[in-house]
């Protein structure tokens, strides 16, 4: 234990001595402290590898469509070349055939790019337009759902999923979670990351020692109420915080403050189908 929390430790025992708590008491408190902050370095360890593996996903998902546009250019390549032989004399008949067969193998492999990315994209949609369309106008007032670069994002508010000041889910929060537990059953080839973000405002609570602490324990309720209450498959799950850190408005007016108290459900897809697509491309030789 370092010089500051012994000088803690020993402060907060004469703290409590004095206002009457006894010792059996405060060292109950600091074990659920100590619980909390291993919770908290759990998620924080769990959150770390899966924002990786969103990033990596982003980056496969531009992959696909910076090699759509290679195929593209080297099909319009080869077409012009096509062309040249063909006004030239008969000594270019092998080159026309083999150009043929590299036409035909390039659009293939195009029209299989564009497959894939299309049906990502399909899939998005269906998932976003079938929980928009379950959702209450009441509930589209706490419920944010958007579509950004492949990956689904739906930003619920804090006063709809929380006890003020808490982690532990409020009642009225159980009808919306169902219907997004619904979804994400439906949509079995989708990992989902659940993210709680705070304001700026110090949290001041027992076991709760920052924002941190308060965005990971919210992640947390989210994903055990997904599991426990709707049957959504905890590998499937991963619940993480990033405190203050990630604000989407500034924290210098209510409105602001209260658009950054939110928890994010992000789905992403599951991208083996495009790596398999990618691979060939690093796999196909080149002219």
């Amino acid at each position: 234990m370092n010089t500051f929390k012994t000088t803690s430790l020993i402060i907060g025992v004469a703290l409590l001595s004095a206002c009457g708590v006894s010792k059996k008491k405060y060292a109950e408190l600091q074990g659920n402290f100590n619980q909390v902050q291993q919770q908290y370095n759990d998620l924080n360890k769990k959150l770390v590898g899966t924002e990786s593996e969103l990033s990596n996903a982003k980056t496969r998902i531009s992959s696909l469509d910076e090699a759509i546009a290679r195929e593209r250019a080297n099909a319009k390549e080869l077409q012009d070349a096509l062309s040249k032989c063909l006004s030239a004399s008969n000594q270019g008949s092998v080159n026309i055939s083999k150009l043929v067969d590299e036409i035909n193998s390039s659009n293939k492999y195009i029209k299989e790019l564009i497959a894939a990315k299309n049906k990502s994209d399909s899939l998005n949609m269906a998932l976003t337009n079938k929980l928009t369309r379950s959702l209450s106008r009441e509930e589209m007032g706490d419920v944010d759902v958007q579509v950004l670069k492949g990956v689904v994002y739906i930003s619920l508010s804090d006063n709809m999923l929380y006890k003020s000041g808490s982690y532990e889910i409020s009642d009225k929060a159980g009808a919306t979670l169902g219907k997004i537990a619904k979804i994400i059953t439906d949509f079995k080839d989708y990992e989902v990351l659940v993210e709680g973000n705070t304001d700026n405002v110090p949290i001041k609570a027992v076991n709760i020692r920052n924002n941190w602490d308060l965005s990971a324990l919210r992640a947390s309720s989210v994903v055990q109420s997904l599991q426990n209450n709707y049957g959504v498959d905890p590998k499937r799950l991963t619940a993480g915080g990033r405190g203050e850190y990630n604000p989407i408005a500034g924290n210098d007016t209510v409105s602001g403050k209260a658009r950054n108290r939110r928890t994010q459900i992000i789905i992403t897809p599951k991208l083996d189908q495009f790596m398999d697509l990618i691979d060939k491309t690093a796999e196909k030789p080149t002219n």
